[in-house]
């Protein structure tokens, strides 16, 4: 399988407005058309672009599904989870070993 191809935020951009602008001045193309003549003018695979104007449509409201800035937040919010979790397994491990250790200064 390739290596995956990062594209310039400017790029994607570009491309997908030109995707819009297409479908503006000629409402009955679909969108598989549109996508493959613009992906071939920019550079762009043509699923790649249409994965593109998918996120663009849902992050404008147009769609439903998780736009890019609710994804960012749930991948940090997951971050923090693990975190959490794997502290609660550290204070529950030191306080097992603590509990079963008899204190010495005590007399009984």
């Amino acid at each position: 399988m390739p290596a995956q191809r990062k594209y310039p935020q400017e790029l994607r951009d570009r491309a997908v407005r030109l995707v819009y602008e297409a479908r503006k001045e000629d409402p009955a193309l679909s969108l598989n058309a549109v996508v493959v003549r613009i992906g071939q003018r920019v550079g762009v695979n043509s699923d790649t672009l249409r994965g593109w104007c998918k996120q663009a449509a849902i992050d404008a409201g147009e769609r439903p599904g998780t736009s890019t800035s609710d994804a960012v937040r749930i991948k940090q919010l997951e971050g923090e989870n693990r975190e959490v979790k794997r502290a609660n397994e550290i204070l529950l491990a030191a306080s097992s070993f603590f509990a079963r250790e008899p204190d010495p200064r005590l007399p009984w």
